[in-house]
């Protein structure tokens, strides 16, 4: 009789954790997907599959333990393998165990039907419509959690991004609106493979910081530097944005401080639309230049900047 423990090289006192992770192992090993020039990988992967449904049922498990059942859930010592016709067991069988001749081979053996029944459907409701044990859905594989880090302009653009899976397949994932740090994204059945289908995946997004952007909710700011003469006079200046540099036309005496606004340049939103990109102008005056000394020398702005600060 093939034993489930054996097959999944565990010991018989394996733990519900010991038993799991034999077989997350040998299922990643032995997938189909992974082995298709091995055609011994499909029957593997349906040996280990089939004692893992078995190990991992508390009660089929148990019963299996006292010599009841065999790994298919069959009363042990009647199994459906072996000789005895195409079947295999007591003369010829179908698929499903039942001998061709119908029950009448059983007389005479000393073995009760309603037994065999019992055990065969392990008393959870009898013969279903299909002649089969009513058992709950087999379980899935595990899901398999990503971590993936987006730039802030790629998340205001929602850029696809592409990712490896952990059997080596790439995606191109297309991000959500109104994505930010800490959204969870699943993909279905791109998780491990399991007895009932294989898990998900889980993609943990994390917008990582910018050399010079800013996220400020639904707004994407950005500090500017302008020169003295670019702000005294006036000029048309190279500003960054997600979508790539834009001209921006600054007013002649545009001061250290000022916020400009450009619309519809920031994250964008669950209902499709998006944020703006704040620019925050800093003038920045050279230091030690003789010449720029020279030019002001005498000259003195009349206004009181400090006259609001009581001083």
């Amino acid at each position: 009789m093939a034993d489930p423990y054996s097959i999944l090289g565990v010991q018989r006192g394996a733990g519900e954790k010991d038993i799991k992770s034999a077989y997350r192992k040998l299922a990643k090993q032995l997938h189909p997907d992974r082995n298709q020039d091995n055609p011994n990988a499909a029957e593997r992967f349906s040996e280990i599959t089939r004692a893992y449904d078995l190990l991992s049922d508390k009660d089929r498990r148990a019963r299996f333990d006292r010599g009841e059942i065999d790994i298919d859930g069959n009363p042990a010592g009647f199994g459906f393998g072996g000789g005895g016709g195409p079947g295999g067991g007591f003369g010829g069988r179908d698929q499903r165990g039942f001998r061709a001749d119908g029950f009448e081979g059983f007389a005479g053996e000393g073995i009760d039907i309603g037994d065999i029944f019992d055990g065969l459907f392990g008393g959870r409701g009898g013969m279903g419509g299909s002649g089969g044990a009513r058992r709950g859905p087999a379980p899935k594989g595990a899901n398999v959690q990503y971590k993936l880090g987006i730039s802030l302009p790629d998340a205001a653009m929602l850029a696809a991004q592409r990712i490896t899976l952990a059997d080596g397949k790439t995606i191109d994932l297309k991000l959500p609106a109104g994505v930010e740090d800490g959204t969870q994204m699943r993909l279905s059945g791109k998780g491990e493979p399991g007895p009932g289908g294989n898990g998900d995946a889980i993609v943990l997004i994390h917008l990582q910081p910018h050399a010079f952007f800013r996220r400020d909710g639904d707004n994407l700011r950005l500090d500017l530097p302008v020169s003295l003469d670019e702000a005294v006079a006036g000029a048309k200046v190279k500003v960054p944005t997600p979508e790539g540099a834009v001209m921006l036309s600054l007013a002649p005496g545009t001061s250290s401080g000022k916020t400009l606004r450009l619309g519809g340049k920031g994250f964008s939103r669950k209902d499709g639309s998006r944020g703006d990109q704040l620019i925050t102008i800093e003038v920045q005056l050279p230091e030690g230049d003789a010449d720029l000394l020279q030019r002001l020398d005498g000259w003195r702005d009349p206004r009181n900047l400090r006259a609001r600060l009581g001083v």
